[in-house]
């Protein structure tokens, strides 16, 4: 059956009949006549019948051969096509990236790093999940996204066997008071400071109560929670009204209020490490290695910022 022929065999058959003898085709390819003439045996072999009659100016096709050149042709386009799709991929001009963020560096780093990403590789079809941590993690298990950028604390560093995993920056923790509280005109605030505040945290069980509970072990409170909020802008808010202070990792104090004060803590500050991870079973693509480079830039852009 042709079906079991291989698409080289197919491929060396049409450049005979292009080249009109095994000789020229032999001589353009770099083949011995006689291993040319033992291929085209087995392709007719295969087709169940006689491709072409050979005679002593060359070699005629017959209508078998004929239908075989047709399609042989058609084969050779599709992968002329294919060789310019994967030379299109490997030069980050076409493709897809399915990456994961979080909301703050979703809100603060990785926009830096889309911004450039899709000025230099338009063509590449870049799709962003943003989830909490859990789901990241989940969907980097289950490839539905190829990297991530991931969070942890020194008290829950994320064990990540099977990830190659990157340190972008380390993100410091702000105290965040109304523009209107005592505290407000201070440079550094300590935690020890703070006993008697209300406090506004991040609803759902979200890590900054840890965050607050463990900056304050030394000191031995526990924060009287007054308001549980869905997201950082609304912490500011509350925070802006008086209704508490908070603690908030400084990437999501990127889009900040006028009607707040970021205030610096002073001594061992809670700091968050921001990850880049990536399945390590997979050899990186263009697209994922060019992402990598901008969002180690944009990272240290803001942490140069930030030390500005």
């Amino acid at each position: 059956m042709i079906a079991t022929a291989s698409v080289e065999r197919i491929l060396l058959f049409a450049n005979v009949a292009r080249h009109g003898t095994m000789t020229r085709a032999a001589q353009a390819v770099g083949y011995s006549v006689s291993a040319i003439s033992q291929q085209i045996r087995k392709l007719e072999l295969e087709a169940g019948q006689p491709l072409l009659q050979r005679h002593s100016r060359g070699i005629v096709l017959t209508d078998a051969g004929q239908a075989v050149l047709a399609h042989a042709e058609q084969i050779h386009s599709q992968l002329k096509s294919l060789q310019y799709s994967l030379d299109d991929i490997a030069g980050i001009r076409a493709g897809s990236l399915r990456m994961g963020t979080f909301p703050t560096a979703g809100s603060s780093l990785l926009p830096l790093a889309i911004s450039r990403f899709r000025s230099e590789h338009a063509g590449i079809d870049l799709t962003v999940r943003s989830f909490r941590l859990a789901a990241l993690l989940s969907m980097l298990n289950s490839r539905e996204i190829s990297m991530s950028l991931l969070w942890d604390y020194e008290w829950s560093r994320l064990d990540l066997p099977d990830m190659e995993v990157r340190l972008l920056l380390d993100d410091p923790t702000d105290l965040v008071v109304s523009a209107t509280h005592p505290l407000a005109a201070r440079d550094t605030v300590t935690i020890s400071e703070l006993l008697d505040e209300s406090w506004v945290v991040r609803a759902e069980n979200h890590p900054m109560i840890d965050v607050i509970v463990r900056a304050a072990n030394d000191v031995g409170f526990q924060p009287k929670v007054a308001y549980e909020a869905n997201d950082y802008q609304e912490v500011q808010a509350m925070v802006a009204v008086g209704v508490g202070v908070s603690l908030v990792p400084r990437l999501a104090l990127t889009v900040l209020r006028n009607d707040v004060q970021v205030i610096p803590l002073s001594g061992v500050v809670p700091r968050r490490r921001i990850l880049l991870a990536r399945v390590k079973d997979s050899h990186p693509t263009g697209a994922e290695i060019a992402m990598t480079a901008m969002l180690v830039e944009a990272a240290d852009d803001l942490t140069l910022a930030s030390h500005g």
